[in-house]
């Protein structure tokens, strides 16, 4: 990591009187060069690392689109590919492209790589003040304090969907600001926005892809578009058309840090989704072949483009230069936005050593910055498999969590499948994978792992390292998998079935993470990839909070009950390995005791009981027990005992404690 040490040395330079061009010609190695905007008032510094440009030229603009060039100058050449330019005057407020000749052509404009703030669609970057950009009392603006990820209860959810519906009560429907807007009132005078992620109680909104994306066109707003963003253009940049005003760089900019301090406030941490692994269907014309044809990308050894992520191509995190791009912008989004974690989309394309480095960069920036991510590839690559961040080498990468597709797909079948089940849904044989996800997918000895679905043997070396879950943005709600999958159920059944899966998440090891809905039976009317449908399927209706209270309230008390007792979520796999053992585990029950005040909790001795069955199950009990839960009710402040015999409703959790 010379580079970021490099960083800090080129700004204490300056400060000793030295020019930004002396330290830069000073460091001419580009893995240790500097290319981000160098702004002052009285000069700005253009760099760029093009090592097989013939000439590069910096053009500036007086707007984002539109209108002739103010001026075309060529930028100076320097040693390993890197060019600069430095333009007297203060040009906040000035946009400006990039363009290179390349085998004796010129290719098309780009905002370059390192763009801060974009115009209009991305095509021109932006000259900013940053610090002008920045809300009231963000100087002492941060998020939780968490020492394990699996303290955090993340709720996943996308900027439009939350407040687009029609009556979603916002001001300021499916932007930045809408999402934070205070007071908003749905169907019945129900809270929604801002004030139903606070009713929820959640820690962490994990927001999908938030930065400048190709496929929204910023200058049709009004005309119906939808997009989740995978598909990145300008990756330091908040995507414009969540702003107020897309047209002025720094809108963008200024309206997404106030999202961001306005869910601090509240106690709510953000997690930016990110996908360095690819830039969707551009290729040719991405910001990094405008920049160094084919420099950034992974090839087969025919020179044909690799596409591990199936969306066309892939980029090389075993690169210096990707390597270098990476590690900066995460620490450019968590210095400058006060990000509090980072998913990564498809973590498996990507190197173990860029991984690992970015997790230990990003604790040196903020200790309670977490990194997680999807821990397999769409499609082989030419990276070997034994370098790559898969869910199988996670004991190479202590200090980041993967998704447990184990638990996801063990509780309710096959994302895969349609008429796939799980065990919620009546699969047989499905317990052991369920049980693996229960205890954050370390090593347990009661574990059967070669009858687990998808992992035949322990894959983290700490709980904490699984992300429980049993649904996402990706493929079907849990409610219309549900549905799909068990067409003969009655309503009422699968409504126990979707209660019974989170119920699971939320009392297992690893970290919970909900979709948005969830908790009030979202559906997408049976889409399972939505990624570009309207908003007629992907909003959240907030008829359904109302329609659904009683399953909210349940959603509601399963995060009040995690957040109470922290022996539900242990850091530790040797304490969790001595104090949680399996007891009775039959075709559609599983239950455990966790003992001796396990990671400091109040109660002594739990007992869960998870029946997916369709009938009551009378189950035996030895001595005395206190009742937490027992079917929809939460005993948080009423006295309920029971011994020797309880009766665990169909399709329920039961847990009983001693103090």
């Amino acid at each position: 990591m010379l580079h970021l040490f490099f960083i800090s040395a080129l700004l204490n330079s300056c400060s000793e009187n030295k020019s930004v061009q002396e330290v830069f010609e000073a460091n001419a190695d580009p893995v240790n060069a500097n290319l981000w905007l160098a702004y002052s008032k009285e000069s700005t510094r253009f760099s760029l690392w093009s090592p097989t440009a013939q000439e590069v030229r910096l053009i500036l603009y007086e707007n984002g689109d539109g209108g002739a060039p103010l001026r075309t100058t060529n930028m100076e050449s320097g040693p390993n590919g890197l060019w600069k330019k430095t333009v007297g005057g203060d040009l906040n407020g000035a946009y400006y492209t990039f363009q290179i000749k390349y085998n004796g052509e010129w290719l098309n404009e780009s905002p370059g790589i390192y763009a801060q703030a974009v115009g209009v669609n991305g095509n021109r970057a932006m000259v900013i003040d940053l610090n002008q950009t920045n809300p009231k009392g963000w100087e002492t603006d941060k998020g939780p304090e968490i020492k394990h990820i699996n303290e955090a209860i993340i709720y996943e959810l996308h900027i439009r969907d939350l407040t687009i519906h029609r009556e979603s009560g916002s001001s300021m429907p499916g932007k930045y600001l809408g999402l934070v807007e205070s007071g908003t009132k749905g169907p019945g005078g129900i809270a929604t926005g801002i004030d139903h992620l606070t009713e929820m109680g959640v820690t962490h909104v994990h927001l999908l892809p938030t930065y400048d994306h190709y496929a929204i066109d910023e200058t049709k707003l009004d005309s119906a578009q939808f997009n989740w963003g995978y598909d990145p253009k300008n990756y330091n940049v908040p995507e414009g058309s969540f702003s107020s005003d897309p047209y002025k760089a720094e809108v963008r900019v200024k309206e997404f840090k106030e999202m961001i301090k306005a869910l601090h406030d509240r106690g709510i941490g953000v997690i930016l989704d990110v996908v360095y692994n690819h830039t969707g269907g551009v290729h040719e014309n991405s910001n990094f072949n405008l920049e160094a044809p084919g420099y950034y990308y992974r090839h087969w050894e025919d020179g044909k483009p690799s596409d591990a992520s199936a969306c066309g191509n892939e980029t090389a995190s075993d690169k210096e230069m990707m390597r270098k791009f990476i590690l900066e912008s995460v620490v450019y989004w968590a210095k400058e936005y006060h990000m509090d974690g980072f998913r990564f989309d498809l973590m498996g394309i990507h190197d173990i050593t860029t991984m690992n480095d970015v997790a230990t960069t990003l604790k040196e920036v903020d200790p309670n910055i977490f990194v997680y991510g999807e821990g397999w590839t769409a499609a082989d690559s030419p990276l070997p498999i034994e370098q790559r961040a898969l869910k199988k080498n996670m004991k190479m990468m202590p200090q980041i969590t993967a998704f447990s597709d184990d638990i996801r797909d063990g509780l309710k079948g096959s994302v895969f499948e349609d008429e796939s089940t799980g065990f919620v849904s009546g699969a047989a044989n499905s317990e052991e994978s369920v049980k693996m996800g229960i205890v954050g997918c370390i090593e347990h000895p009661q574990i059967d792992y070669i009858s687990v679905n998808y992992s035949d043997e322990p894959w983290a070396i700490e709980p904490w390292q699984s992300i429980s879950y049993v649904s996402c943005h990706d493929n079907h709600t849990l409610y219309d998998k549900l549905k799909v999958s068990r067409k003969d159920a009655s309503e009422a059944e699968i409504i126990q079935m979707d209660k019974l899966a989170n119920a699971i998440v939320m009392t297992s090891q690893g970290t919970a993470f909900i979709h948005a809905g969830a908790e009030m039976l979202r559906t997408k009317n049976g889409n399972h990839n939505s990624y570009n449908l309207p908003d007629s399927i992907n909003q959240i209706d907030w008829n359904l909070k109302l329609a659904n209270a009683k399953v909210l309230d349940y959603y509601k008390n399963l995060i009040t009950l995690r957040k109470l007792h922290p022996a539900f979520r242990m850091s530790s796999s040797d304490e969790l390995r001595e104090k949680l053992e399996f007891k009775k585990v039959e075709n559609g029950l599983i239950s455990y005791q966790i003992s001796d005040f396990a990671n400091g909790d109040n109660w002594k001795n739990i007992y869960v009981i998870h029946n997916a069955r369709t009938n009551p199950v009378k189950y035996d009990l030895p001595g005395e027990w206190e009742v937490a839960v027992l079917g929809d009710t939460f005993y948080f402040d009423k006295n309920k005992s029971v011994k020797e015999e309880v009766k665990v409703p169909a399709l329920s959790m039961m847990i009983v404690y001693q103090k």
